[in-house]
């Protein structure tokens, strides 16, 4: 019975000092938070405002795509007897590309041909008709004028003269419509044979040798390629309505493409578009973006530029060493365009500046059931003496981690910048604090 109320004991005081060892460890990290003991004073961490360049960023993203490209589409129908490249060819202007069976065009021009004999035929025919009624009614005027002949038979030449001037009329302009109709069906005849309009890359080829092809002058007809300058690419991005204000044109741009990871390339603001892009419109989740084109000026698919001639002169132009990359129409791309830059602007961390609202303050003693107004301000807390003193700043434009204060704050204040809860929420004009840049690094983000 001894024994086991001695086994008791023992764990009873094994427990107890389990109990007092998480105590201990439990006070230990509350004082180091602040939570109990020292002075009261709520640890901050902070940063010194400095003299910084400042470059305000807009970031959006977007599809890369041939700055220059050309659809290939015929202008006659029939069947494809000879496709003369493939997808990822070079081709000069004026290269042959595809050529339609020439049969019915070949057809057709032979056809108007007899057709604008026999129209001559009768034109000729019309000729030597006009000319006997002309002759004719010349004589019965004269006899008509001398009261030789009747009346009647003067009319009669008159009528048939007129007759015969609009017969040869006719036939003149029968004989200019199959001279048109030739001269069409010579045309149709040449648009079987489809070149190049302009030297470039085959990048989409949508026809096989063998298929029929529609082609119209009033519709769209099939469309069998595409043609680009691969080496003058561009990135089309679509920005946000709150951001497009900042674009303009001329603007520098950093790019970053998903197929060449931790690699940037230069850009350049080339084109903003008027018209709005909407996403799910007349709903919460509403976008409004509008197209921006960068034009991408670091060399890249010097090997789809052409002949090797122009190869080696833009390869010149690029340093020994330097990577040149290939571009293809689809990659997916990451802009920043630099819309702004102030040098030796005063700037802070962008965390140190928060919001208050004033119209609390104001109306703390008002016993009236009224909800009062937001009165929001920016404000930073400087810390001078252990105290933090709420100052209302003024802000300018802002890059990723710092912003320009453009009054409220002098270069060298030190500002608080965290922690985050209790820089936005609970931290109080004239509360003592202590400095703590340590305890809070990598938590002062919200």
């Amino acid at each position: 019975m001894a024994k086991k109320k001695k086994s008791t004991t023992k764990k009873l005081f094994t427990v107890v000092v389990v109990i007092v060892a998480i105590l201990i460890v439990a006070g230990i990290l509350a004082g180091a938070m602040g939570l109990i003991g020292g002075d009261n004073a709520t640890s901050v961490e902070t940063a010194d405002a400095k003299l910084k360049t400042i470059t305000q960023i807009v970031s959006a993203s977007g599809k890369i795509q041939p700055k220059t490209s050309v659809t290939i589409r015929p202008e006659v129908s029939g069947k494809i007897v000879d496709l003369t490249v493939e997808e990822g060819d070079f081709v000069h202007k004026g290269d042959l590309l595809v050529r339609i069976k020439q049969d019915v065009y070949k057809a057709k021009i032979e056809e108007v041909n007899a057709m604008l004999l026999t129209q001559k035929g009768r034109l000729e025919q019309a000729r030597a008709n006009l000319i006997q009624a002309k002759s004719n009614y010349q004589q019965k005027k004269k006899l008509y004028e001398r009261e030789v002949a009747s009346k009647a038979s003067y009319i009669d030449a008159k009528q048939n003269y007129e007759a015969m001037k609009a017969s040869f009329n006719a036939a003149e302009a029968q004989v200019q419509s199959a001279q048109a109709q030739i001269k069409q069906a010579k045309e149709d005849l040449q648009k079987t044979l489809i070149k190049a309009p302009r030297s470039g890359t085959v990048t989409k080829l949508e026809v096989e040798e063998g298929e029929q092809v529609l082609g119209n002058a009033r519709v769209a007809g099939t469309e069998m390629m595409h043609i680009a300058v691969m080496n003058n690419m561009e990135v089309q991005a679509e920005v946000n309505e709150n951001d497009i204000v900042d674009v303009a044109l001329g603007d520098t741009v950093k790019i970053e493409v998903d197929a060449y990871p931790q690699r940037t390339f230069e850009g350049i603001v080339s084109e903003i578009s008027n018209s709005a892009k909407v996403e799910s419109e007349g709903t919460a989740e509403q976008v409004t973006n509008y197209e921006v084109k960068v034009g991408i000026v670091t060399p890249h698919n010097l090997d789809m530029a052409g002949p090797d001639s122009m190869k080696k002169k833009e390869i010149q132009e690029v340093p020994d060493g330097q990577f040149v990359p290939t571009f293809k129409p689809g990659m997916t791309a990451s802009v920043d365009i630099e819309t702004e830059t102030v040098n030796d602007a005063v700037a802070i961390p962008i965390q140190a500046v928060t919001v208050r609202n004033f119209a609390d303050e104001k109306d703390s003693t008002n016993t009236d059931d009224v909800i009062p107004e937001e009165d929001l301000r920016k404000v930073v807390f400087l810390v001078k003496d252990g105290k933090v003193e709420r100052r209302q700043v003024e802000s300018g434009i802002s890059d990723n981690t710092h912003i320009q204060i453009v009054s409220g704050v002098d270069v060298g204040d030190e500002v608080v910048i965290g922690p985050y809860r209790t820089l936005s929420e609970r931290l109080k004009d004239g509360e003592n604090v202590k400095i703590d840049n340590n305890k809070f690094a990598g938590f002062t983000a919200k």
